[in-house]
């Protein structure tokens, strides 16, 4: 347990409530749960909330589309948002609405506190404004030609082409994104937030360590330019919260997406009682408040928000830490591509886990950009978690099971290994703590390496064939449990749903302190694989499915629809099927046969020669030594190559697209298949 328990608030930036989550997303979605989680293990109180960003003339726009509310649009996005987060293991302990009586209340009090401090001023200003719609454009709902080189069909902010930045009022040609329409300059009274009364008590903010060094200086900019008054309202038509005395007129999203923090957290304090909310918010506050948010939303997050919350006397956050963006094989995210994958479209492929594991393989506290190249992103995985971590028990637990009765040993002759691996605790947890996840991964795979090496030098398969040495192998495979568990519980924070299944296997509960602890004299489970290896035919299934194209829409299922379920049988047939796991020792092409190939099966003492028609799919080479499962009691059938006396299982319609089926790791020839 760590010496002193924290008070902990973490937030996430909140996602738009319009469109489903991406991967590019996921990254901070990730990032924040490793640390919450790590924390919460080390035994400190730590909370993590988070919430749909709801309010916005997008989200009224995109209702209007869709012919529904748009209070219905966000609560059926909302639903979806949180599907995704689960189903990543993004563990929110509340997750809430900016549309809620929670953050109504509390962007009515911050603007108010402001409002009669002096620093909320009302100006006049001449917007863009769509006669048809009858409403004003906000700057990317305007489009033209560039002023400065021509471009066009720009948006009214800036343009992709020459990076020039203008007023929407200064486009050539202007058009209304929304109607089409030519809009027309119209007057309004605007409320705006005295943003420049702020700049020395920002300065100071920005540059006591609450920002990464990047970005402190990147704000500078703002500072030498001269900060300007934020126009924090917007005109009707708008989806959001009407500002107090000011009928007709809305509180810009941006100034109650943030405070969306705290409405969430208050929502999240009077539903459970969990934490109380003057504790972390009051301006004399002493726990700690962690914003984790994409580069992009920096100035909203580093100038305007600690600046409102100032004024409005509440505490500034403790940090705010940006992440920086996804690319996808180097190259921006694609649709045409494949390389857009939505956190579902991946979530249909792959575990969450793979995902969650490579992001902390690479993510460090400064903020780079991260590449999701899934050619290394298959290797990594399968070669850290399957081939270093998962396999120091696989190769220990059979051991345990068939010649211990599932029981480590109750005395360790030499724990030094141990020792060495429970010490690495302390740097692990730093590496964590200062959210260096990559460091703390490599830690972690350092270790596995010196866990496999260990196993190699003993080797305790041949060391059991004297049964004079038992006593010995048993305290080999007690410590490679004990090393596997230790890697274990430090990965905890990276891959949750990994780490449950090694914990019920282990018949164990893991926290932080549980690595400065052995299991001796314990019992396991028997050994069931823990972790498939990445398939890079699931991986491009996910990019074909990712792309977007004008072809007709496919069946939900083509291969149900090509080749429809057979009709109903009764157990008792099925049971007269003997299906056995065999491992092929030996693969040939057939001379003379066009699609054959003659495979060499091992029963488990007993040795089966079968034709498969699977030439065109593999290389013989490819398959020895690998598991598969074969119908072991088919009658012999004689070909003009000799007898098959089996059939090997396998997927697809044939030719190149054949999948023969391999049983997960731990599945050994001869097992029957039930």
């Amino acid at each position: 347990m760590a010496s002193e328990s924290r008070k902990i608030l973490v937030t996430n930036a909140l996602p738009y409530a319009n469109g489903p989550i991406h991967l590019g997303h996921m990254l901070g979605y990730i990032q924040a749960d490793v640390w919450v989680r790590f924390q919460k293990m080390r035994g400190h109180e730590c909370h993590f909330v988070c919430a749909d960003d709801a309010h916005g003339t997008p989200i009224m726009l995109k209702a209007k589309q869709l012919g529904i509310s748009p209070e219905q649009m966000i609560s059926e996005m909302k639903v979806n948002h949180e599907r995704d987060f689960a189903d990543f293991h993004v563990a929110f302990d509340n997750y809430h609405t900016t549309h809620s009586d929670e953050n109504r209340h509390f962007a009515e009090l911050i603007y108010t506190r402001l409002r009669d401090a002096g620093h909320i001023k009302t100006e006049t200003i001449e917007q863009l404004y769509d006669p048809q719609e009858q409403m004003f454009l906000p700057d990317r709902f305007v489009k033209g030609t560039c002023p400065k080189c021509g471009a066009e069909d720009q948006y009214g902010d800036n343009c992709d082409v020459c990076g020039a930045t203008y007023a929407p009022t200064e486009l050539k040609n202007p058009t209304s994104a929304v109607s089409g329409a030519t809009p027309v300059l119209r007057e309004s009274e605007h409320y705006f937030f005295d943003l420049p009364a702020f700049a020395e008590m920002l300065q100071q903010w920005t540059r006591s360590g609450s920002l990464q060094p990047e970005m402190a200086n990147k704000l500078n900019e703002w500072f030498e330019g001269g900060l300007q008054r934020w126009d924090i309202s917007r005109d009707a038509p708008y989806f959001g919260f009407e500002i107090p005395d000011a009928p007709g007129k809305f509180f810009y999203v941006w100034l109650d997406a943030p405070i969306g923090y705290m409405g969430s957290f208050k929502n999240y304090c009077d539903r459970t009682g969990a934490a109380n909310f003057d504790d972390y918010w009051q301006v004399d506050s002493k726990a700690e408040l962690y914003h984790i948010i994409g580069k992009d939303i920096i100035y909203f997050h580093s100038l305007f928000w600690p600046a409102m919350l100032y004024g409005a006397n509440f505490r500034q956050p403790t940090n705010v830490w940006a992440h920086g963006f996804i690319t996808v094989n180097g190259t921006k995210m694609s649709k045409s591509k494949g390389t857009f994958i939505m956190a579902r479209t991946y979530l249909d492929h792959l575990d969450p886990d793979y995902l969650r594991y490579y992001f902390a393989a690479k993510l460090t506290s400064r903020i780079d950009d991260l590449d999701l190249n899934l050619e290394d992103f298959a290797q990594r995985v399968n070669a850290d978690l399957v081939g270093k971590v998962v396999n120091i028990a696989s190769r220990c637990a059979g051991f345990i099971s068939k010649k211990f009765d599932g029981k480590l040993a109750a005395e360790l002759s030499d724990t030094s290994l141990l020792e060495e691996f429970q010490q690495a605790a302390s740097s692990i947890s730093e590496a964590y703590e200062q959210r260096e996840f990559a460091k703390a991964m490599r830690i972690i795979m350092a270790l596995a390496d010196k866990a496999n090496a260990y196993i190699a030098d003993a080797e305790p398969w041949q060391l059991i064939k004297d049964p004079a040495k038992a006593a010995e192998v048993h305290e080999i495979c007690s410590i490679g449990i004990n090393l596997f568990r230790l890697l274990m519980i430090y990965l905890t924070p990276v891959v949750p749903e990994l780490s449950q299944r090694v914990q019920n296997f282990l018949k164990d509960e893991f926290n932080w302190d549980s690595s400065q602890s052995i299991l001796t004299n314990h019992q396991i489970e028997p050994f069931k694989a823990l972790l498939q290896r990445v398939d890079m035919t699931q991986v491009k299934a996910m990019i074909e499915a990712s792309k977007t194209d004008t072809a007709p829409a496919q069946p939900e299922n083509p291969h149900l629809q090509d080749d429809p379920i057979a009709a109903e049988i009764d157990f008792e047939s099925f049971a007269k099927v003997d299906l056995r796991v065999a491992k092929i020792v030996s693969a040939e092409h057939v001379e003379g046969a066009d699609k054959l190939l003659r495979l060499m099966l091992d029963l488990g003492g007993e040795q089966r020669q079968v034709f498969a028609g699977i030439k065109a799919a593999y290389d013989p080479a490819s398959l020895v030594g690998k598991n598969t499962v074969m119908v072991a009691n088919l009658a012999p059938r004689k070909m003009r190559f000799g007898m098959s006396e089996g059939m090997v299982l396998a997927a697809g319609p044939g030719g190149k697209d054949i999948f023969i089926l391999n049983p997960d790791d731990g599945a050994e020839p001869g097992m029957r298949v039930k």
